[in-house]
């Protein structure tokens, strides 16, 4: 994301959100939890929010209702409500209109529909009607003369050649057909879209264009796009919308929201700290056998994978049997996994070198696994065990440097190097106070040169289970 975007967003506030395949996926109503803490947390910051659909709020699924949106622009624009249910903007159809478009459709032998302010009615049932209104609305009643008695927002088109259909010189200036489905098209009246359900928004809270967001993937979302000051395509838009777009997020499924959001420094990641919570970390779990005692450590795959990979893969392999932990430092750590047992040996499961896998959500406290190296990516077998128990810094003091307050209240409590995070990386966490004992009793063995302990302590084998 470039700098101009991230500028722009200093300038947001309201972000309107498109539903189908933005906010949840259409085909499987999924939406990620993370949809549900990005609206909270632009509530906390005060940035409105907006749901901007073709959709009628009778078509709103509860859980987007949840969200407990600032406002509904619906009906591509033509109904706008705030969270109180007041109406900002209605804008039915003209009767005349509605009932030419009728006598065209008919003329060309197609199905049609109507959106009321409170209901869709459908002009027969069929399965092509069927495929593209119920997982939108359930099944339609059937009314095909509705709008001799109704308003009429918004019409519909219903046909196996509906990229086709062209309307008329006699109603192409006041209607226009907007693809949402293979077999349908929403009618929009002239003027009227969802940027303009937008607009009314927008001076309803005196704010400009310049200080609006979208979140859009469709056809329908045009016209916003080219309204709004700052637009963020979902990862599965059509090309048009991307190409339009300051910025392509991933899917709905990727959690392209959040991300986006979250780049845009809009909102706040939700980190979950593993080696605070093992009981609840789901992760293979290393015994390494010492002529000292055990050590069993819990792994995280899902934060360091190339990592507990490489370590997993030299365990099973035998590659740690009969190594020594050849530098121990009390009151800093144990370090071993080099079959010369000099400091200047070992190599990787991959062969050579990997790269270093950092994590916000894993750090170098008491206790922590983590991989010894020799600077950047340079990561092969050897590893250290963090003993450290004296921390000099208040937990304060570490929340101002920039760790978060949890990590720093445990470094704080219970020690570890924190000099050491996005240096080395931590894949690990010793599980039980057992483990505890065997790591400082190790780390209080007699030392010589170079910190090698005088009597070898021995890594007798390395066991991992599921």
């Amino acid at each position: 994301m470039d700098a101009k975007t991230k500028y722009k967003a200093k300038k947001i506030k309201i972000v309107f959100f498109d539903i189908d395949d933005t906010l949840r996926a259409k085909a499987t109503d999924y939406m990620p939890d993370s949809v549900k803490l990005a609206f909270a947390d632009l509530k906390a910051k005060g940035i409105l929010t907006g749901i901007a659909s073709g959709r009628g709020l009778y078509g709103v699924v509860p859980e987007i209702r949840d969200l407990n949106p600032d406002y509904f622009v619906t009906i591509n624009g033509a109904y706008v409500i705030d969270k109180k249910g007041d109406e900002i903007f209605n804008e039915p159809l003209d009767p005349e209109v509605a009932k030419s478009y009728v006598a065209w459709a008919k003329e060309q032998g197609i199905a049609y529909g109507f959106a009321g302010k409170d209901k869709p009615v459908v002009s027969e049932r069929s399965q092509l009607i069927d495929d593209a209104v119920v997982p939108v609305y359930g099944v339609c009643e059937v009314d095909p003369d509705f709008h001799l008695s109704h308003d009429v927002y918004h019409m519909w088109t219903f046909a196996e050649n509906n990229a086709e259909l062209v309307l008329p010189e006699s109603l192409s200036d006041q209607i226009r057909l907007v693809p949402w489905h293979e077999h349908s098209s929403d009618v929009v009246k002239t003027g009227i879209s969802k940027a303009s359900g937008v607009e009314a928004v927008l001076k309803r809270e005196n704010l400009k264009p310049i200080n609006a967001m979208m979140f859009g993937d469709g056809p329908n979302d045009m016209e916003i796009f080219d309204y709004v000051g700052l637009k963020i395509a979902m990862g599965n838009a059509v090309p048009e919308i991307k190409a339009k777009s300051d910025y392509v997020t991933d899917t709905v499924e990727g959690d392209g929201i959040f991300n986006a959001l979250e780049k845009l420094g809009m909102v706040e990641k939700q980190l979950n700290f593993p080696q605070l919570n093992l009981a609840e970390t789901e992760g293979p779990v290393a015994t390494i056998k010492t002529n000292h005692g055990d050590l069993v450590i819990k792994l995280f795959p899902d934060h360091a994978p190339l990592t507990v990979k490489n370590f997993v893969d030299l365990a099973e392999s035998g590659y740690y049997d009969g190594v020594i932990f050849h530098r121990i430092i009390k009151d800093f750590m144990i370090q071993g996994g080099d079959p010369t047992g000099t400091g200047m040996g070992g190599e990787s499961s991959f062969g050579g070198s990997f790269q270093d896998e950092f994590s916000d959500e894993l750090y170098n406290l008491r206790g922590a696994l983590s991989m010894a190296n020799a600077g950047p990516n340079t990561n092969g077998s050897q590893f250290f065990i963090v003993q450290n128990a004296n921390m000099p810094y208040s937990a304060k003091e570490l929340t101002r440097g920039g760790w978060p307050e949890e990590i720093a209240k445990s470094y704080a409590e219970n020690g570890g190097t924190p000099h050491l995070d996005r240096r080395h990386t931590v894949f690990g966490q010793l599980v039980d106070d057992a483990s505890y004992k065997v790591l400082d009793a190790i780390a209080a063995v007699e030392t010589g040169a170079q910190d090698k302990p005088v009597e070898d302590v021995i890594i007798e084998t390395v066991e991992v289970s599921d």
